[in-house]
């Protein structure tokens, strides 16, 4: 008997190791240059339980995203903070950011976001530290799409930036 209960807990021990689900931290950003419109577009793709947990910790604790009564204030909010953790440089100069507006869907934020009057790209460089200053273990994936070149860079709290020249 006392055999049999030593089996059943090493048997029950590695189940339970492992049943705990792993949550990750990532977002997904896609830049775009779009030279007929002079204009980097970029939508960013974050999960929508992450950036509430950010919003309510940075601004404003009663914000709930994706709910029928949102706050007047959350884009407000989502757009000063995307705007101080992103910076994006074209040619050596900081290009500004218009935070256009977000939509949801499912579990996913979508904010989108441009640059305008932009009419070549011969240096690219973007720094993403979102949701950084929450959750240590943040990834943050950046694809790209400019001069008709596709790279990505998975950006880390200790390495925030891509850089990309075009010459």
């Amino acid at each position: 008997m006392k055999l049999f209960k030593y089996l059943f807990i090493l048997a029950i021990i590695p189940l339970l190791a492992f049943s705990s689900a792993h949550k990750y931290y990532v977002s997904i950003t896609q830049i775009e240059y779009v030279k007929e419109k002079q204009s980097v577009q970029i939508i960013t793709r974050i999960f929508v339980d992450d950036f509430e947990r950010l919003i309510r910790t940075r601004y404003d604790e009663t914000v709930t995203l994706a709910a029928k009564s949102e706050s007047k204030n959350v884009n407000q909010y989502i757009g000063k903070y995307l705007v101080e953790k992103m910076a994006i440089t074209i040619n050596g100069k900081h290009a500004n950011m218009l935070f256009l507006g977000k939509e949801y869907e499912n579990d996913i934020v979508y904010c989108y976001l441009e640059i305008t009057n932009v009419p070549s790209i011969q240096s690219f460089e973007v720094s993403n530290q979102v949701l950084f200053d929450l959750f240590p273990d943040q990834k943050n994936i950046v694809r790209t799409n400019i001069n008709d070149e596709n790279n990505s860079f998975i950006l880390i709290k200790q390495n925030d930036k891509g850089m990309l020249n075009f010459n």
